[in-house]
């Protein structure tokens, strides 16, 4: 649920025992918390000895992370400081080479492979491949040319094993949220991935098409399981989401909301596309046979997404026009503001 709080809005995602803060903002302020006591310590040794432009790095350094901390703890905008952090992170390691010389070049090891834990490994290894060749630039005249080779050498191999490791763990990760938010019978998403795209589009702060929500629900599907067994349930619920895809566009996320209930996200559709395609779905289910010799038939009801309202309205409206629908015979759809 969206925070009323514009400047507190990541502070009331961190709080909210309903959600958990994503694993990308954690990441990220945890990176520049650890840098913190990592890079202050010498910023005040370098003003002490007198290495004043050394230590406006360091110093630049631990004021940037700071900011980044407090600006995704408030605003949850973690992508752009993502980024933002990597390029001075990476600005401030080559400029700490070229003012001290080759001696710190072993920070360019921990400040690569942090790329890769907060941008895509596609990004990072692209934002790395320049650090390296400005490093070649600086180090160039100061090392032979088999010393420099070895450096470029490791340099590349950290990056190419960090690489390899980023894409396959996010291959792995995307695998596992995608099962878990699977509905095991019909293998549409789940209340859990239902949740997670309402919240998603209640936070997106971009102007995007307006959307609306479906909720439907079988008819008199107790009957089904008391006549037929639960066996057949479970075959027409299957039977449905195979419709629903066919009579849905390629837009529209399913998701088995609860026993034989299902929403269905009708994005970039205002409330007279989703009615048509409410109507359209209810009329096919009623012409289909989803179980021999017994007629099966669904209420839906349409709700608009307002951006000004919350994923718990929004089901509720669509749970509400729901309910209308079956108080007025059933088979039928109800739209909200008709």
């Amino acid at each position: 649920m969206k925070s009323t709080d514009k400047t507190g809005a990541g502070r009331w995602r961190w709080l909210s025992g309903g959600r958990q803060r994503r694993q990308e903002e954690v990441i990220l302020m945890l990176l520049c918390a650890l840098s913190i006591p990592s890079i202050l310590p010498f910023g005040i040794y370098r003003m002490v000895e007198g290495s004043w432009a050394s230590a406006v790095v360091d110093m630049a350094l631990v004021l940037a992370m700071s900011a980044v901390i407090i600006d995704v703890w408030r605003t949850g905008r973690y992508k752009a400081a993502s980024l933002g952090v990597t390029i001075f992170y990476t600005g401030g390691m080559l400029a700490t080479v070229y003012l001290r010389g080759v001696s710190l070049v072993y920070w360019v090891y921990p400040t690569m492979i942090a790329a890769y834990f907060v941008l895509r490994p596609s990004l990072a290894l692209a934002i790395n491949s320049v650090g390296v060749l400005v490093l070649v630039a600086i180090l160039v005249g100061q090392l032979q040319v088999v010393n420099l080779l070895t450096i470029v050498v490791t340099i590349g191999l950290v990056n190419l094993f960090a690489y390899i490791f980023a894409y396959r763990t996010g291959l792995q990760t995307k695998k596992l949220h995608t099962a878990v938010e699977l509905d095991f019978l019909t293998s549409v998403g789940n209340r859990r991935a239902l949740d997670r795209k309402l919240a998603d589009y209640a936070q997106e702060r971009r102007p995007h098409a307006e959307s609306c929500l479906l909720l439907l629900d079988l008819d008199h599907f107790k009957q089904v399981n008391d006549q037929h067994g639960h066996a057949a349930g479970d075959k027409v619920l299957i039977r449905l989401a195979e419709l629903m895809r066919r009579h849905t566009r390629t837009s529209d996320r399913i998701f088995r909301y609860g026993g034989e209930e299902f929403a269905i996200i009708a994005s970039g559709a205002g409330l007279n596309a989703a009615a048509v395609l409410a109507e359209g779905l209810r009329a096919a289910v009623a012409s289909a046979t989803l179980l021999e010799q017994h007629p099966i038939t669904i209420s839906i009801g349409v709700a608009y997404m307002d951006k000004a309202g919350t994923p718990a309205g929004w089901l509720a409206q669509a749970d509400k026009l729901l309910y209308a629908a079956k108080q007025g015979g059933r088979n039928a759809v109800r739209v909200e503001g008709e």
